[in-house]
């Protein structure tokens, strides 16, 4: 088997358009293509980061808690390369966005920091 990359992150929702304004509106995504699936009572959004496709947002109806907290097994975070650290926490804090403290990788020594999606998803972003 030959991967190429990886293809998206699937996010599931629990208030679509709450989520779908943080992504595009704070993180600077764009709206691809987007579909009701009434089977499914569901919200799919394609969205893409700089012209690449990156993340399909759902919605389905009562989806479960994400157990997050303490760590729990499986997809950890989604971490977002920015030129500064601290110029992105400043622009996510004026946005109303809970961050953390800024930290050093200490295998890197690069700057990086998480902050949080609506649905308290642990998002990071990290220095390059």
């Amino acid at each position: 088997m030959e991967i190429l990359r990886v293809h998206h992150i699937a996010i599931i929702a629990t208030d679509y358009e709450r989520s779908k304004a943080f992504y595009l509106d704070v993180l600077g995504c764009e709206l691809i293509v987007e579909h009701h699936r009434v089977e499914r009572d569901s919200w799919k959004g394609d969205l893409a980061l700089n012209g690449e496709y990156l993340i399909e947002l759902f919605s389905f109806p009562d989806p479960p808690q994400r157990r997050s907290w303490p760590e729990s097994t499986g997809l950890r975070h989604l971490a977002f390369a920015v030129p500064s650290v601290e110029s992105a926490r400043a622009e996510l804090q004026a946005k109303g966005v809970r961050c953390e403290e800024i930290r050093i990788d200490p295998y890197t020594e690069k700057r990086m920091m998480f902050f949080f999606d609506p649905d308290d998803q642990p998002l990071e972003i990290y220095e390059v």
